[in-house]
């Protein structure tokens, strides 16, 4: 995302993110926001452009009420940020088919969702929550992954520093 009076840069993204989700938490009562700090650096490990790791930092503030779809339309972001975020957002009652053929017909969402599946089904995350909600979530991230053909486990690159 190349920076100009007109767009968010990417620390003002992250941090509009960070407080858009301020009062939320995570299955396991953690700060949503390190989810959102750990999905955008797996983009960015990954290879992401800016604007998927913009992407990355907003992927779930629209489906959590966090932001409006309102807001997001009239953004100063690129129209790719806007279309990935969109297409990485669970509509209710959307069958895991139709959501994943969005995904994969929307350029540069696939890696933003690939590293939100990592983040989602971390052994060490899971690990926390109790065997049922554990059991009927790594069943889940496991079927939207087939769906989108990440078959392998998720392994992403060492961090570059």
């Amino acid at each position: 995302m190349t920076a100009s009076r007109d767009r968010l840069t990417l620390p003002e993204v992250e941090a509009l993110a960070r407080e858009a989700h301020a009062a939320q938490r995570d299955k396991a009562g953690r700060p949503y926001a390190e989810h959102l700090a750990a999905v955008a650096e797996g983009v960015r490990i990954r290879g992401g452009s800016e604007e998927q790791i913009a992407a990355a930092w907003l992927h779930d503030a629209v489906e959590d009420d966090a932001l409006s779809a309102e807001w997001l339309a009239g953004a100063a972001l690129p129209q790719e940020v806007k279309d990935m975020v969109l297409a990485v957002t669970k509509r209710p009652g959307e069958e895991p088919e139709a959501y994943t053929r969005r995904i994969l017909a929307t350029p540069g969402a696939l890696l933003v969702k690939e590293a939100d599946l990592a983040h989602n089904a971390d052994p060490a995350r899971l690990a926390v929550l109790e065997p049922a909600t554990r059991t009927r979530l790594t069943a889940k991230y496991a079927r939207v992954r087939e769906l989108l053909g990440l078959t392998a486990p998720d392994v992403p690159p060492k961090r570059r520093d």
